[in-house]
């Protein structure tokens, strides 16, 4: 902040200073009369630089932003009218001679005063329309900082939200998987609550990044897998492929836990054969993830699912990857397909 106040500061300085020795700059090499500069650059250029900082920190702020414009032209008006009487009064006291005479010594030949006056008033409207165009990209500037800190801010809410939301469905639905094994086999039930807890304990604490590397939600991924096989019969085969070696590539965690999750929901049967099959690749920055599974849909009077995996996934890509995702689901001779492409920084 103070940086920029200073970078602020040195600029403005540097710019009047630009201004006041312009008339040397111009004629250089050429003899100046000292006089003639102050009467008629200096004492001008002191009235434009009061007009400048007059509205850059006192009027545009209280009247031209709130729209009183009627009450900003009035003070500009009535300033530089001020301003091009004052002018004239230094002249017409304190530089007598130069008014009088030319460099040459012959009597001066003034412009009509109508003119004179249209390009005095010239001169100060500049000053103030560049102040008016200097604090209105600063508060542009201003408000689209806001307003990008405020499309952050709602973004890692939803996130949160979303976040917050897939938790308590993965863990209901993982407690209904180990209840449905505590009648059945009461040792697999127990070593499914320790697994259940090591997954809950990475959800918890290893997911508050907002990338995480992919080896650990792979490694995450086939620990609930080897969860879900415990309680599905011999019936059912599970076929998984995933990346061994580091990547390098991070992501956001548990983008693909839900269509995981619902594989072994609607694509396992207690009666039928069934099979799962789940693939992921990756190249330098592209994860492509693809399960396959028997299509069982759940009766409408089913209410074991909550069904917000799928619409969860897509809000997440939305706000994560936004044109950087490809996402896909169809059924295919009665086999679910999901294909989740995801495009890296």
């Amino acid at each position: 902040m103070y940086k920029n106040i200073r970078i602020t500061v040195l600029s403005h300085l540097l710019v009047w200073l630009t201004l006041i020795c312009l008339p040397y700059l111009l004629s250089y090499g050429q003899e100046q009369d000292f006089s003639r500069v102050i009467a008629h650059f200096w004492i001008p250029l002191f009235f434009s630089a009061i007009i400048f900082y007059l509205n850059y920190f006192v009027l545009i702020d209280r009247f031209l932003f709130p729209k009183k414009m009627l009450y900003f032209i009035i003070i500009n008006a009535v300033a530089i009218v001020c301003f091009l009487y004052l002018k004239e009064y230094i002249e017409d006291n304190f530089f007598k001679d130069i008014i009088k005479k030319s460099v040459l010594g012959a009597e001066r030949v003034r412009p009509p005063f109508i003119i004179a006056v249209y390009i005095q008033i010239l001169s100060y409207l500049a000053p103030l329309f560049f102040s008016i165009a200097l604090k209105s990209t600063k508060r542009w500037i201003k408000t689209e900082a806001e307003r990008k800190e405020a499309a952050n801010f709602k973004l890692k809410s939803e996130l949160q939200h979303l976040r917050y939301q897939l938790q308590p469905h993965f863990f209901f639905n993982s407690l209904n998987n180990i209840y449905a094994l505590v009648d059945i086999s009461p040792d697999q039930a127990k070593k499914s609550i320790h697994s259940l807890s090591k997954l809950m304990r990475y959800m918890l604490y290893e997911t508050n990044e907002e990338s995480i590397s992919l080896l650990k939600e792979i490694d995450f991924m086939k620990k609930y897998i080897d969860l879900m096989k415990l309680r599905v019969s011999d019936k059912t085969v599970v076929n998984y492929s995933f990346p061994s070696e580091e990547t390098g590539i991070k992501i956001a965690p548990l983008l693909f836990i839900s269509l995981i999750e619902n594989a072994f929901k609607h694509g396992v049967s207690a009666s039928k054969p069934s099979t799962i099959n789940i693939k992921m690749t990756c190249n330098t920055k592209t994860v492509l993830f693809v399960i396959e599974n028997d299509n069982f849909p759940k009766k409408t009077e089913d209410k074991s699912g909550s069904g917000i995996g799928l619409p969860n996934i897509e809000k997440r890509l939305e706000l994560l990857y936004p044109n950087n995702n490809r996402f896909k689901t169809a059924v295919n001779n009665n086999r679910f397909v999901a294909e989740l492409e995801i495009e890296t920084n």
